[in-house]
């Protein structure tokens, strides 16, 4: 996204940057310890702990993936005698304004950064900055392009999400005696757990990039009415698709509304997703209507996130490398040869 590319040094750039963080509304949430509250942290109450200054930088403020990152972070504060600064973008691939809040919470005394990059390629240089001024900044859900862009990563293994679907959507496609037409519901250019995703369901399900199976693909920003058009688009290309990767079940949603519209039955078509939130698991896997999802944790990344920089903002080992939060693969039709949980797993670790 060209728009994200924002360059530090040039008198504009900066005043856009300043606006940014206006609409951001950053906003700082002080979680210091009650005389109660120090909750099997090790080495004794959080009196014995001085303050340190945390941000987290989600995409949105209203997914609820991101609302339950955004709990786990604050509940985590409380325990480490935390200042959490926190701040969002208006839409998932709202690169100027992670730049903006990046730049923000750094002049702010912010130690720990804790950002889901909106663009992995373009915040590499703000990124770059924050940590020259000596902030330790740890990527959630998401990794930067390249990946040691930042101290290190806490997420799923989003090949491993797609990959999972992908082996399902292949072990369900056998079991029906279908012959696929693949429609690929894609996140958007340039964001590595979208890729992540898309290839690894393309190894799951034993094919490559131009595969012939491959109906096509399109964009949908992770969002559920451009889902819903994209694959209104693709069923013009072709009304005989079977089975639809999506790369959330937002997008996920609004593609099985275009097949409704269409005249398609859930029993027709095979609909796997990734994340695992409690709508999903209630309105999608119950009834049917997404028949698999890789449930992925944005809970235990943040929370992990905050207890791992408050350390290390004190003193503890810095944080590195690639921390695997998990991924299940939930389903009520399970199918032979492929490891699965049911909804009321998924149901009891969701969120949303």
């Amino acid at each position: 996204m060209q728009e994200g590319r924002t360059r530090f040094g040039r008198p504009s750039a900066r005043l856009a940057a300043l606006a940014a963080v206006a609409a951001l509304g950053v906003g700082a949430v002080a979680c210091g310890d009650d005389d109660s509250s120090s909750g099997g942290g090790g080495g004794g109450g959080g009196s014995s702990k001085e303050e340190v200054t945390i941000g987290l930088i989600t995409k949105t403020e209203s997914n609820p993936f991101f609302v339950k990152m955004k709990e786990g972070a604050q509940a985590q504060a409380k325990k480490d005698n935390v200042k959490l600064l926190t701040a969002s973008g208006k839409f998932d691939t709202d690169n100027a304004s992670q730049v903006a809040a990046l730049e923000n919470m750094t002049t702010q005394g912010a130690k720990v950064i804790l950002d889901v990059p909106a663009d992995s390629k373009a915040v590499v240089p703000a990124i770059k900055k924050a940590r020259d001024q000596g902030v330790i900044v740890i990527t959630l859900d998401t990794p930067t392009e390249p990946q040691d862009a930042a101290d290190a990563l806490f997420a799923t293994d989003n090949m491993k999400a797609g990959e999972l679907i992908g082996q399902y959507a292949k072990a369900k496609a056998e079991e029906m005696g279908i012959t696929p037409k693949i429609a690929m519901l894609d996140l958007a250019p340039g964001i590595s757990v979208g890729q992540l995703r898309h290839d690894g369901f393309l190894k799951g399900f034993g094919i490559e990039e131009g595969d012939p199976q491959i109906v096509g693909a399109a964009p949908t920003q992770g969002d559920r009415a451009k889902g819903q058009a994209a694959m209104e688009n693709l069923l013009q290309k072709d009304s005989g698709i079977n089975v639809i990767y999506s790369i959330n079940e937002p997008s996920g949603f609004g593609g099985a509304t275009a097949l409704k519209a269409a005249g398609k039955d859930p029993k027709d078509f095979i609909l796997v997703s990734v994340d695992g939130g409690c709508e999903a698991i209630e309105k999608g896997i119950k009834p049917g209507v997404i028949d698999a999802t890789s449930q992925q944790y944005p809970l235990k990344m943040a929370a992990l996130g905050v207890e791992k920089g408050a350390a290390a903002a004190r003193g503890g080992p810095k944080p590195s490398g690639y921390v695997d939060t998990g991924v299940t693969l939930i389903t009520d039709q399970p199918v032979k040869g492929v490891t699965a949980k049911d909804s009321t797993f998924g149901t009891e670790n969701c969120w949303g």
